[in-house]
């Protein structure tokens, strides 16, 4: 370690000597990986929570104020002023069960693992198999055929870790018949939703939230609008199978799109079965949509 730094300094001295840079320690650098390693961390656990979403919109709230200072709208500097004396703390109220869990993970995490296990180092970009795709497509249609209700909820940037800890944890390996029996009537998993993570099950009998959309139809019932309500909050793509009337729906971004066909479904997880950004933004809803709100 002392060997690199010294090299680094002698290339700096010799080749960069033009460059005014601020002189360095190894201390100070060990303080900011340290800084970098938590702020890392940080940022992980709000993409995992209602955090997430909160800070997007502070950072629109923050943007109005400077909007705001920049043309000296004294009114509303002074409205702010006056807010951000008791923000901080409502923040804590708000957020006090996550950050309950933030500190009880903290105390039981293996940082050296979790440094090499990081979604950084992961090269590939696809979600799930071929295999898992097919596994849900048919077990989605062949559960309508025979009238039995099913939520599947496919996780996909925002992690639904909130919404899985009010289920029963699987972490089981997605097949067929898997999807089948835990649907099945009566079984003890059949209520509630199943979260999909990759090529997992994560979690079954899973809470939801329901949509409060006064737009959506008044025919869709309690699992339709838990699909809703859970694409409201997330951008999780979620598989509804109605035990009245046998159709598949998908729910997305807030909207559902009822009666799909195999070829449709199947067209729409490969849509998101990548984690590149063009996919996610251009590939799922963007054909001619029928749907009934």
């Amino acid at each position: 370690m002392h060997s690199i730094i010294s090299n680094a300094l002698a290339f700096k001295n010799n080749y960069l000597f033009w460059i005014d840079f601020p002189s360095m320690t190894v201390k100070d650098i060990i303080e900011i990986a340290i800084i970098a390693f938590l702020f890392y961390h940080v940022i992980v656990w709000m993409k995992n929570t209602r955090a997430w979403a909160l800070l997007k919109g502070l950072l629109v709230v923050l943007i109005f104020i400077l909007f705001a200072a920049m043309f000296q709208m004294s009114t509303i500097l002074w409205l702010a002023g006056k807010v951000l004396n008791f923000a901080v703390i409502a923040l804590l109220v708000i957020f006090a069960p996550e950050l309950r869990r933030a500190l009880e993970t903290l105390g039981r995490k293996r940082f050296i693992t979790s440094i090499f296990n990081s979604d950084f180092f992961k090269t590939n970009d696809e979600r799930f198999t071929e295999k898992t795709m097919n596994d849900l497509v048919r077990a989605c249609f062949d559960m309508g055929k025979v009238k039995t209700g099913a939520l599947i909820v496919v996780e996909q940037n925002n992690k639904l870790t909130e919404y899985e800890r009010t289920g029963i944890t699987l972490d089981s390996v997605i097949s067929y018949q898997l999807l089948v029996n835990i649907f099945e009537h009566n079984t003890p998993l059949h209520d509630g939703a199943i979260i999909v993570r990759e090529n997992r099950i994560i979690a079954a009998t899973c809470y939801l939230p329901l949509s409060e959309n006064m737009q959506l139809s008044k025919e869709l019932g309690t699992r339709h609008r838990a699909a809703v309500g859970i694409s409201e909050v997330s951008d999780s793509l979620t598989i509804v199978v109605s035990e009245e009337t046998g159709q598949v729906s998908i729910a997305h971004h807030g909207k559902i799109e009822r009666d799909i066909d195999p070829e449709y479904l199947r067209s729409e997880l490969k849509n998101i079965n990548t984690n590149t950004t063009e996919n996610l933004r251009t590939g799922l809803f963007q054909k001619q949509r029928r749907s009934e709100e």
